[in-house]
């Protein structure tokens, strides 16, 4: 009987160990970012930093949260709509404020694309990444933003440029 129990107990153990599933973490489940560099206009092959930029997304009230407000970059990181076709964002050089009113100059851009869904695994699920990446300026008598080239239409990584602009 002792012989029995014994190996009942360890039947249950084996059992119990052989149910148990992988612990699932999401290390890599991220949608990527569009990544714009800004260049001299003058001087193509030259970065150059854009002062005191500000982006608000186009509809919202606050500003992108991926970098700091308000700050000289040559580059930036922005998120794209997953469930639209495009995504616009008011870009703002020399961003101030003077009782209450953004004084930098604006300009507002429209990317427009389409997303691809990727499953990447059950703790993760899906990621968006997106293509066909196009562009569109709206043009005022003040335009920064002087040409914009898009470097990579396809966007499943964030470790090089999509879109260069220049100013």
């Amino acid at each position: 009987m002792e012989k029995i129990r014994i190996l009942l107990l360890v039947l249950i153990v084996i059992i119990s160990f052989t149910a148990c599933e992988k612990d699932d973490i999401c290390v890599d489940g991220n949608t990527p970012l569009l990544i714009i560099r800004f260049y001299d206009n003058e001087n193509p092959g030259e970065l150059k930093a854009v002062p005191s930029l500000r982006v608000v997304g186009l509809g919202q009230s606050s500003t992108v949260n991926t970098f700091s407000d308000r700050t000289s970059l040559d580059s930036i990181a922005l998120p794209l709509r997953i469930n639209e076709a495009n995504t616009g964002f008011i870009l703002i050089s020399d961003s101030a404020d003077e009782d209450d009113l953004e004084t930098g100059n604006n300009d507002t851009l429209t990317f427009d694309y389409s997303t691809l869904e990727v499953f990447i695994s059950r703790a993760c699920g899906y990621i968006a990444n997106y293509d066909d990446l196009g562009e569109l300026l709206t043009s005022d008598s003040e335009n920064w933003i002087q040409n914009i080239e898009i470097v990579s239409p396809l966007i499943q990584q964030q470790d090089s440029a999509h879109v260069k602009i220049f100013h």
